[in-house]
């Protein structure tokens, strides 16, 4: 049996452990294979934060996470493209679209050639982050808990795409 103040204590350790994964991600201290990655679309930061919107920027160069339910793509239900906000790659057709109820827009399969992935160590825990492969746009992340076939979850950030209807 654990007192209210070992739990607490406990509790905080852990939320400074998250907080310092969280800074040392800010200051951009990854790992030297994700340092040396190198892509076809490229640009300087600046030149990156003056083509996105500040949320746009903030999911792809910053590898954040909008609110969930809060975008318009999460409802999209049209035949068509959703592509990379950041280069226009097309990433997923909307025939691998399906409601996950997590309030973001989810896909049980990319499109070929159009993602890679990366272990993404944040918050204390080990994820796989998906990325596009043209420009290295953070999309989201990719879960073992999806529909067939493929049994596949990518949960992806609506700010980091586009949607074209067919």
């Amino acid at each position: 049996m654990y007192s209210r103040r070992q739990i607490l204590l406990a509790g905080g350790g852990l939320g400074v452990a998250v907080l310092a994964g969280g800074l040392l991600k800010q200051l951009n201290l990854g790992s030297e294979a994700e340092a040396a990655e190198t892509f076809e679309v490229s640009h300087s930061d600046a030149e990156w934060r003056s083509l996105l919107s500040a949320e746009q920027y903030a999911v792809l160069r910053e590898e954040g996470t909008e609110r969930p339910y809060s975008s318009p793509l999460n409802n999209e239900h049209r035949v068509g493209t959703f592509a990379c906000a950041g280069c226009a790659l097309a990433l997923f057709s909307s025939t691998t679209k399906f409601d996950s109820h997590t309030g973001w827009p989810s896909f049980w399969q990319p499109l070929d050639n159009a993602v890679a992935s990366r272990t993404d160590r944040s918050f204390g825990m080990a994820r796989n982050e998906i990325h596009c492969r043209r420009c290295g746009g953070h999309q989201g992340h990719v879960f073992d808990d999806g529909p067939q076939p493929t049994g596949l979850r990518y949960c992806m950030n609506g700010a980091a795409m586009t949607f074209t209807a067919a």
